[in-house]
């Protein structure tokens, strides 16, 4: 997502973006986007600086970090940056901010539920979906 601070009129200016998770590159081994990232921008202009107001919404999937298993997780998230107005450099790109957001956003133990048992330690049979036979459990 572009922004040409010479083309921003005083009412501010309102972008929508699209953009695929590849061309962020972020898929991790834990986390896996599953559609594009929309992304709404409200941008202000002051007389030194640049505001935008961001929304980002995605369809995202997480391995449980307990059973090991992918779950639908969705990722929403709303912030603002804030740039200074340059005259030597009126084009800001938004994109790698955008991808930092999304990184830092990431959970660190994502859990399918609070109440997830996780696998066996012994066998690693899924314990949400009853108990196991090593004896365990």
């Amino acid at each position: 997502m572009k922004i040409d601070t010479r083309q921003i009129p005083d009412e501010g200016l309102t972008l929508a973006e699209e953009f695929s998770p590849a061309e962020l590159d972020l898929d991790t081994e834990i986390i896996k986007f599953c559609g594009p990232v929309k992304a709404k921008a409200a941008v202000t202009k002051s007389y030194d600086a640049i505001t935008v107001a961001l929304t980002l919404n995605a369809p995202m999937l997480a391995s449980c970090s307990r059973c090991l298993q992918e779950f639908n997780a969705g990722f929403n998230k709303q912030f603002q940056l804030n740039y200074a107005v340059d005259k030597l450099q009126p084009l800001i790109d938004l994109d790698s901010d955008i991808r930092e957001e999304i990184i830092l956003s990431y959970p660190i133990n994502p859990l399918c539920s609070d109440d997830c048992k996780g696998l066996c330690p012994r066998c690693g049979h899924n314990l949400n979906e009853g108990g196991c036979n090593c004896g365990t459990t």
